[in-house]
């Protein structure tokens, strides 16, 4: 078994009942040991007139190789209802695989570690709450050091909200 760690977000219909759907999902592929908070954020990169993001970060393990995982997470958004669509754009789910362990990988549908993720606090600011001294394989920058590397202003823009999807 392979220790993972997930990237959650949902900016369309039902925020919280679709990370909980996804939450069961990937249950059906992993064994879930942790799921943070949510928090609201606004949209990360171009297209910013879209409703704001619920998003969290999993963690757990899984047996499944990364290729087929990332097979499994794009099969879990399809049975929530995603659809194809705008990069960037709304989405009712998606799941992004962070680190597969220590692994490094650079193909063409699947980079480890997720090429982005030290730059989103959306990303670092949940994941820290469920691993904060998970070192990245690449930097050996620890979750803690990544997130405290970003401006504060990015860092304060990602709101606790009060529900809870780790009994999902």
């Amino acid at each position: 078994m392979t220790h993972i760690y997930l990237s959650l977000g949902t900016n369309l219909g039902d925020r919280e009942q679709n990370l909980r759907q996804a939450i069961r999902g990937l249950a059906d592929f992993m064994h879930v040991t942790a799921v943070s908070p949510i928090y609201e954020t606004r949209p990360w990169g171009p297209i910013q007139d879209q409703p704001n993001f619920y998003n969290l970060c999993v963690g757990g393990e899984t047996a499944l190789t990364p290729e087929t995982f990332l097979t499994e997470s794009k099969t879990l958004e399809e049975q929530i209802g995603r659809v194809g669509g705008t990069r960037w754009g709304p989405r009712l789910i998606d799941i992004d695989l962070l680190f597969y362990g220590q692994t490094i990988m650079r193909e063409e549908l699947l980079i480890l570690p997720h090429r982005q993720l030290a730059q989103r606090a959306f990303v670092l600011v949940p994941l820290a709450d469920i691993a904060p001294n998970f070192v990245h394989p690449q930097s050996g920058e620890t979750v803690q050091e990544m997130l405290a590397a970003l401006p504060a202003s990015e860092v304060a823009s990602v709101n606790k909200v009060a529900v809870n999807c780790s009994t999902a």
